[in-house]
C-alpha cells in the first residue's frame, strides 16, 4: 500500500516521518514470554513523571502537536499517555500479541507506535493534519477529537493516529495482514535501528511472515 507524508504536514514538522511494517500475523492472546517481558518493561519504566517529557522521542511529539494547534498535556501520546499510567502505578492492559507487542516497544523507546488491519483500509494511505471538527470513533471510547492531530487516512477517511486509534482498523484476532506504524517526529535516524529490533521481537513473539519494512 502506498504511503505518503502531507506535504503542508512536512513544511510544519520538517522532521516528522514514519516507520511502517507489514506482516501477516495469527492475532491471539500473547505468549507466557510476551506477557513476563511485557510486566518487566512495565516494571523497569517507571519514572518521575518530569522525566517522562524528557525523553528525547515523547518531548519532539510534544513539539510538533503544539505547532499544529493540538495541546500536548490534554491530547498526550500514547507512548507518554502509557509511561504516565505505569508511573502512577495504574499499570497497563494487555490486549493480544501485536498490541501488547507494540506497547512494549513504546514505552522502551518513547515511540508511539499504532497497528491497524489492512483488511480494513481502502486506497493509499496519507498522514496529514486532520481537518477542524473531525471525529472518529475511538478504541473503548464514543466519538474522540482528532482535529489538529497529525493523523492517517485513507479514501474512506481517518483512522489513527499517535494518541489514540479508531475502531474502524483495530487489530482483532484471527489470520491478519498488519500494518505497524512507529510515529516518528525526531527525524528518520532512530527508525532504521529500531525496526531492526522491532522486526526481531516480532520473530520471537508471534509468528509474523513476509515481513516488509519501509521508512517514509
Amino acid at each position: 500500500m502506498e504511503i505518503l507524508i502531507d506535504p503542508a504536514l512536512k513544511e510544519l514538522v520538517p522532521k516528522v516521518s514514519l516507520g511502517v511494517l507489514t506482516y501477516e500475523v495469527t492475532v491471539e492472546k500473547s505468549s507466557a514470554t510476551l506477557q513476563a517481558a511485557f510486566e518487566q518493561a512495565v516494571q523497569d519504566h517507571k519514572m518521575e513523571l518530569t522525566e517522562i517529557t524528557k525523553l528525547s522521542a515523547i518531548q519532539d511529539t510534544r513539539e510538533a502537536y503544539k505547532v499544529l494547534g493540538k495541546a500536548p498535556a490534554s491530547y498526550r501520546n500514547a507512548a507518554e499517555a502509557m509511561l504516565r499510567r505505569i508511573t502512577k502505578g495504574n499499570g497497563l492492559y494487555q490486549i493480544n500479541n501485536v498490541v501488547d507487542l507494540n506497547n512494549l516497544l513504546s514505552i522502551s523507546t518513547g515511540f508511539s507506535i499504532g497497528s491497524y488491519d489492512l483488511s480494513a483500509l481502502v486506497g493509499p494511505v496519507q498522514l496529514k493534519s486532520a481537518t477542524a471538527g473531525e471525529t472518529y470513533r475511538g478504541i473503548g471510547k464514543e466519538e474522540l477529537k482528532v482535529e489538529f492531530l497529525p493523523t492517517l487516512y485513507d479514501e474512506r477517511g481517518a483512522f489513527g493516529n499517535p494518541t489514540s486509534d479508531s475502531q474502524r482498523a483495530m487489530v482483532q484476532n484471527g489470520r491478519k495482514t498488519i500494518m505497524s506504524v512507529v510515529y516518528s517526529f525526531s527525524g528518520k535516524n532512530e527508525l532504521a535501528q529500531l525496526f531492526q529490533h522491532y522486526q526481531e521481537q516480532l520473530q520471537t513473539y508471534t509468528d509474523a511472515v513476509a515481513v516488509t519494512a519501509q521508512i517514509i
